[in-house]
């Protein structure tokens, strides 16, 4: 089992775009138990791999919950960095 940083940015890899929620979703089998798999946890790991150049914003929208949800891509740059140094 990958670090839970390392399952987030992978996530990215495979999807088009991706919002705090949706990964928290498609984790919560194999990391359900872990305490940083939660809303402020997930997001700060998105927001730093954006600010290295990994990820970027797509668009955002206000959830049916009233949290706004924001979605990140990861560019073909960042996904290529990504899948150089994180293996399946």
């Amino acid at each position: 089992m990958k670090p839970l940083n390392y399952a987030i940015l992978k996530y990215f890899t495979k999807v088009k775009e991706a919002c705090t929620e949706d990964v928290i979703e498609a984790l919560k089998g194999e990391y359900g138990n872990f305490r940083a798999l939660k809303r402020a946890a997930v997001l700060e790991a998105i927001m730093t791999a954006e600010a290295n150049g990994l990820l970027e914003e797509t668009r955002f929208e206000m959830g049916s919950d009233g949290q706004l949800r924001v979605y990140y891509r990861a560019h073909e740059e960042g996904a290529a960095t990504i899948n150089k140094y994180i293996n399946d």
